[in-house]
């Protein structure tokens, strides 16, 4: 999205500056020198520059010559910024402690990948499966939003998700998105799913999971988050295993806790997209200002929630000041 207005704002301002050294040359009404400035500030300065020089245009007045390579430089080190910002990855690394942790769990470690939304982390994926990589994970969950709604690409999910299954076995269970999908395209959200069974994907909506007889990893769906569900999937479940949960929104936590969780793995805030130093993330996806659940750990009675900033954008397609995250979650005794 912000591809596009940038091309669409220099393209813009190219034309504005053809048109108006035509209108130059035949001595007709001229488009008003502050509407030109004006497209050059807000974001239109490199089709003002090329359209100064190819049609010899505004070049010998210092409010031009000066304003808009200035403007130029200024919108290039923004675009640089911006694209570090949201292309950087941040590994955050928590300790979860609990008794029911034994010495077959001790140090065992959980990798999460939350609202990747499509987002693009080197060719392939390539810079986002190195991360991965790097943390030596026992298994790795995807908490859902794998896909974006609006500029979906489902072989770059599937392609991502095919690299990580090498690494560890991949647990996902969906977000908003893809319920979202569902009720919109459902042929086409529903052959992804196939897809990635087929590749071995284990896909655990509404589904509870044994691993190694060590302890249960139950998935939430996105349309079930506030239902009965979680307590159905739950109630038949012995006490003394660690029961960890993957649930795509944090807000429910009421029902996590109830249903006696130990470890809710969570995501969907994006980290607020925007962190304001000693404030915290700004706006939810339901456009909440300063939601009090946006990243990091939350105790609840026994229940642990963690909250990934995730890695991708949807509707907001920029963040500040909030790199994109990997959550890795350490077992402890």
């Amino acid at each position: 999205m912000i591809i596009i207005y940038f091309i669409i704002i220099n393209l813009i301002a190219f034309i504005l500056y053809g048109i108006d050294k035509k209108k130059a040359i035949k001595d007709k009404f001229r488009i008003p020198e502050r509407v030109l400035i004006f497209v050059a500030i807000i974001g239109g300065a490199l089709g003002a520059f090329l359209g100064m020089h190819i049609f010899h245009h505004k070049t010998k007045k210092k409010k031009f010559s000066i304003t808009v390579p200035v403007l130029l430089v200024i919108w290039t080190l923004l675009i640089i910024w911006g694209v570090y910002q949201n292309h950087h990855i941040v590994i955050t690394e928590y300790t979860y402690k609990n008794e029911k942790i034994g010495d077959d769990l001790n140090g065992y470690t959980i990798v999460q990948v939350s609202d990747l939304h499509n987002q693009y982390f080197g060719f392939d994926e390539s810079k986002l499966i190195d991360e991965i990589r790097k943390c030596n994970p026992d298994i790795i969950v995807v908490t859902g939003d794998v896909v974006d709604s609006s500029h979906t690409n489902y072989k770059r999910a599937l392609s991502f998700m095919k690299q990580a299954k090498e690494i560890s076995p991949v647990y996902y269970i969906t977000g908003n998105h893809e319920k979202w999908l569902e009720e919109k395209k459902p042929d086409k959200i529903n052959a992804f799913y196939e897809d990635i069974k087929s590749e071995g994907i284990n896909f655990i909506d509404n589904e509870t999971a044994c691993i190694d007889d060590k302890y249960y990893l139950i998935g939430l769906s996105d349309d079930e988050l506030g239902s009965g569900k979680l307590e159905e999937l739950s109630k038949e479940l012995p006490k003394d295993k660690l029961k960890i949960l993957l649930a795509h929104e944090p807000a429910y936590y009421d029902n996590y806790v109830a249903c006696g969780m130990d470890l809710v793995i969570t995501g969907h805030v994006h980290g607020g997209q925007f962190v304001v130093p000693g404030k915290g993330g700004f706006v939810s996806p339901e456009f909440e200002f300063f939601p009090e659940l946006y990243e990091g750990v939350h105790t609840y009675k026994d229940t642990t929630m963690i909250i990934s900033r995730g890695l991708g954008n949807s509707v907001i397609p920029l963040r500040i000041n909030n790199y994109p995250e990997l959550v890795v979650i350490k077992l402890a005794k």
